[in-house]
């Protein structure tokens, strides 16, 4: 009799339960996008600060301060590139931190989630008439050239059910957005396990780039790991202090990192479609040819048309032309790349020009650069969440300072704690740019 009892307890603590997550599901997905993902930052944040404050950093000694943490931890998890602190200073476990960080703040994870919520979304929502999801609709309500119709229907006619989707987003099949959110979660695998497998063979294969990894205790599989998260998030932090500059010389390196800082942001768009068009070649499935046929009626931004995603291509390949030629054009014997042959100039013209657009990482001390190109730059990544840094040069200081200490991490880093704090609602707000008068997207296409 006592089992009995506490056996229809658990049974009705555990409807209770479900019956909790259903309604908590609800409430997410009806609540406000906007609210939605600002909390969302503001959890993963603060959790990584939480995480970073706990463990221990390289130097015993040198005690981080709370606010650089939460301020590392910020732009680690808004992508924003900015620091506050040497990378060198974090541990290892720290850096894995950050790593973790970078992921699931990126543009691809998080567009993950926004298919998950809009799919539990479908999943919950009870129609108010069922009748409403019948395969009869309106004669005005689709194109007529989709099907040819026979005079016995008079105004209605059967029509399929992609058509039917395409006449009423809310009747799109949530095993098409499930679909959809497997192909994106392929595609971050496969972006980020690539490049992390890409960037460990040259360092294998290369003993010259091993050897300034070597010097600095930093092994090559975190450092793959970490700069492989980090291009295809656009974060822009690697787990060195002179983030790629030691690597200028290596030019196939930055070669590899190129394609994997397009493929986390601006060419998205053009890469999912893409991978949607492969899986249908593939699999044959329904969901590929609505996916492609009705891009806007999924309701993820990322999906683009045909002629959208060739307009896009072509516009950033057009604008990293345009800025290397301009930063050959000028910087060619430049203090920033003397030491440099020509090939190694072009290819860092080319890997400071893919940068500047949303990555934030640098090949060359930006502060010697002309104020022409650092003009140029602040232009384009006045659409972007970049935190480019010219470093913090005791050189350049107008009266000499023998306490001086030369920085990588730029000048926000001298900055007074209300400066930082400051930062930190511009980089989260940066971050939230979608919901900006319909704006930021990487091209206004729509």
């Amino acid at each position: 009799m006592k089992h009995s009892r506490v056996a229809t307890k658990l049974s009705s603590f555990a409807k209770s339960g479900q019956q909790s997550m259903k309604y908590s599901c609800q409430f997410i997905c009806q609540t406000n996008p906007l609210f939605i993902q600002l909390t969302y930052f503001t959890l993963i944040s603060f959790a990584g600060y939480e995480a970073l404050k706990v463990l221990k950093s390289q130097d015993k000694s040198n005690t981080m301060k709370d606010l650089d943490l939460l301020f590392t931890s910020v732009s680690a998890s808004t992508v924003s590139s900015m620091a506050t602190v040497e990378m060198e200073d974090f541990s290892s476990t720290q850096l894995w931190i950050l790593a973790i960080l970078m992921l699931i703040g990126s543009e691809v994870f998080t567009s993950i989630l926004g298919l998950h919520f809009m799919r539990v979304k479908f999943n919950t929502e009870k129609p108010a008439n069922k009748s409403d999801r019948s395969s009869h609709v309106d004669i005005e309500s689709i194109n007529a050239a989709n099907f040819d119709p026979s005079p016995s229907q008079g105004t209605e006619v059967t029509v399929p059910s992609s058509q039917l989707c395409l006449a009423n987003k809310e009747h799109v099949d949530p095993k098409t957005i499930k679909f959809l959110g497997t192909v994106v979660m392929a595609y971050l695998l496969i972006t980020n396990l690539g490049s992390l497998l890409l960037i460990y063979i040259y360092l294998k294969l290369v003993p010259d780039a091993q050897e300034v990894l070597k010097r600095k205790g930093i092994g090559n599989f975190l450092f793959s790991v970490f700069t492989a998260i980090s291009s295809v998030a656009n974060c822009g932090f690697t787990p060195v202090n002179e983030n790629m500059v030691i690597f200028q010389k290596n030019s196939i390196l930055l070669l590899l990192i190129i394609p994997q800082i397009l493929a986390g942001n601006t060419l998205f768009a053009p890469c999912l479609r893409y991978m949607v068009w492969t899986f249908k070649k593939i699999t044959g499935k329904e969901e590929c040819h609505f996916i492609l046929q009705h891009p806007k009626a999924i309701g993820c931004r990322h999906l683009m048309s045909t002629r959208k995603c060739v307009y896009l291509v072509v516009t950033v390949v057009s604008f990293i032309i345009l800025q290397t030629i301009l930063f050959c054009s000028l910087e060619w014997s430049s203090e920033a790349l003397q030491e440099m042959s020509s090939y190694e100039k072009i290819v860092g013209a080319l890997f400071q020009s893919t940068n500047a657009r949303h990555a934030g990482e640098s090949v060359v001390d930006l502060s010697s650069v002309s104020s022409a190109i650092t003009v140029l730059y602040t232009v384009m990544i006045a659409y972007g969440n970049v935190g480019f840094s010219v470093g913090y040069s005791c050189k350049r200081l107008l009266k000499h300072d023998v306490y001086c200490k030369d920085a990588s991490y730029g000048f926000v880093g001298k900055w007074s704690d209300k400066g930082k704090l400051i930062l930190i609602v511009v980089m989260v707000f940066g971050r939230l740019k979608t919901f900006n008068l319909k704006g930021g997207s990487a091209w206004k296409l729509r």
